[in-house]
């Protein structure tokens, strides 16, 4: 298994994000990386949407 075809700066940034050591992101099968990006996303975008769906309670008053 060849390593993935990323850059050394986004390898450096995913290991740190992921908290894996980055010979072993370079060496991580591409679908197992994409899976822990999507969780990584949706964990990041989670907090965010919650502020946007709340009712503001002085607009309802």
């Amino acid at each position: 298994m060849r390593p993935l075809q990323i850059s050394p700066e986004t390898a450096v940034t995913l290991s740190k994000q992921l908290g894996v050591p980055l010979e072993q992101l370079m060496h991580m099968p591409q679908h197992i990386l994409m899976q822990k990006i999507a969780e990584l996303a949706k964990n990041d975008e989670g907090p965010s949407s919650k502020k946007d769906d709340e009712p503001h309670s002085s607009e309802n008053s």
